[in-house]
């Protein structure tokens, strides 16, 4: 004599007299509350996608978005930091500032007029340092002209403004790489004697100088207290002209240009203190998780 199957081995059960409307409604109804039981923990499962859309559909809709640049004074400071960061390993290695391109074009005019130098004095050919000077000016340019890229986009959208800080990491990561493998020594004899005088050691001037030209025009394009973020000059001289220079009271747009200041002061004490630690390439390397701080912060930067 066969048993009969339990009820609950025979899977939902539908009633005949039902409409058929009805019945496909409990049918349907029947396979999540089955998978819920099944999973054992209260369908966390389930709702775990629902999370991660809504995660990702507040990022997409952060990148679509843009900052307000009144509110774009700290990670102004910030970018600050990392010109300090960028220029003290450069300068260390070959004594060239890869973002002070006023003293790069005045170095070039000085050694073209060496050519007519007394012959005692007179320097032929175009010697290494003069080289490096030009690297970083023409790598600066082809850096702050992707600039192009966010007139189009929108200079102040933040999918513009990550991908920028993503360039810049980029460039500093294939910096890193170079420096490392040139197998030159992260400091200069003299001035007479520059590292980084290999093709992988200019090279690596190269993406450092091209980092900041993308930098520079970000800053400017943002509108930042700190103009471009990379040259100070501009800043030194709205300090010391500032009406409530020596006021004991807070001053927003005093304040902000001091602490882009002592950002680059920071910034280059902490990059050559790492230099004797880590070596270039490890200090360039810290330089890219900085960079990549920078891309994070564009996204929580508020809208207008």
């Amino acid at each position: 004599m066969t048993s009969k199957p339990l009820l609950s081995d025979r899977g939902p059960t539908y009633n005949s007299t039902a409409p058929p409307q009805a019945a496909f409604s409990a049918a349907a109804n029947s396979v999540p509350a089955a998978r819920n039981g099944a999973s054992g923990n209260g369908g966390a499962v389930d709702l775990l996608p629902t999370h991660m859309g809504r995660k990702s559909g507040w990022l997409a809709t952060q990148l679509r978005g843009s900052v307000d640049p009144n509110k774009c004074d700290l990670i102004g400071v910030y970018g600050c930091l990392l010109t300090g960061f960028t220029s003290a390993v450069s300068f260390t290695a070959c004594y060239v500032w890869p973002g002070f391109q006023t003293g790069n074009v005045a170095q070039l005019a000085i050694a073209m007029a060496r050519n007519f130098d007394p012959p005692a004095t007179r320097t032929r050919g175009f010697q290494k340092g003069d080289q490096q000077a030009l690297t970083a000016l023409a790598t600066f340019w082809l850096g702050t002209s992707l600039g192009r890229i966010g007139a189009r986009v929108g200079n102040t959208r933040r999918a513009w403004l990550v991908t920028s800080s993503i360039l810049q990491m980029l460039m500093a990561a294939i910096a890193a790489l170079l420096a490392h493998y040139s197998g030159e020594s992260p400091y200069a004899a003299d001035r007479a004697h520059p590292s980084w005088a290999s093709p992988m050691g200019m090279g690596a001037l190269a993406f450092l100088s091209a980092s900041l030209g993308l930098q520079g025009i970000v800053g400017k394009r943002i509108g930042s207290a700190m103009n471009t973020t990379v040259v100070l000059t501009t800043t030194w001289v709205e300090i010391f002209n500032d009406p409530n220079l020596f006021k004991l009271r807070a001053v927003p747009s005093r304040d902000m240009r001091i602490a882009g200041v002592l950002a680059v002061l920071v910034g280059a004490f902490s990059a050559r203190a790492l230099l004797g630690v880590i070596g270039q390439g490890g200090t360039v390397g810290v330089l890219c998780a900085l960079r990549v701080l920078q891309g994070m912060w564009w996204v929580v930067v508020p809208s207008p």
